[in-house]
Parts: structure tokens; C-alpha cells; sequence
């Protein structure tokens, strides 16, 4: 492991983006992901949009019907310094 090269980052992407990506990912529409996780289709849209902030409860509902953790969403510009992560 020590001669690794760490991931360049090539673009920045939004909670909504995240989102979006996801869902898209898994062949969801937003009618799908709102049935599986109880938030209506518009808010699911303004979400993608930027229009809506993604907020920790809306983040958990989307992560459960993604299967991903909320991170993932909330946090997808997050950048670590290399060494100082657990």
C-alpha cells in the first residue's frame, strides 16, 4: 500500500447531483425513488435541481432508497487531507 497514487478529483458535484446520479444509476425515475422513500416527485426534482437543500432527514430517506449512506449525499464535495482520516 505504500505505492499508491490518491484519486485526482475531476469534478465537483452537488448533494443534488448526488442525487440525481444515483437515481439515475439504478434506473430510478423520481416517481420510483418517491414511492420508495415517501418524498413527493417535486421535491425530489427541486432537490436535483438546487432549487430545495437536501437537509439530514430528507438525506436518510433518499440514502435508505439508494442504499448508500447519507454522506454520500450530503457530504459529496467532502475532502479529507490524506493521512488525517481513520
Amino acid at each position: 500500500m505504500r505505492n499508491f497514487s490518491p484519486a485526482k478529483k475531476r469534478v465537483d458535484v452537488s448533494p443534488g447531483e448526488s442525487v440525481r446520479i444515483l437515481r439515475e444509476l439504478q434506473g430510478l425515475s423520481q416517481t420510483q425513488l418517491s414511492a420508495m422513500c415517501g418524498i413527493p416527485q417535486t421535491t425530489i426534482s427541486s432537490i436535483e435541481n438546487g432549487r430545495v437543500n437536501l437537509g439530514v432527514e430528507r438525506a436518510k430517506k433518499l440514502a435508505t432508497a439508494l442504499r448508500c449512506h447519507p454522506a454520500v449525499l450530503v457530504f459529496s464535495g467532502w475532502q479529507v487531507p490524506l493521512g488525517s482520516a481513520a
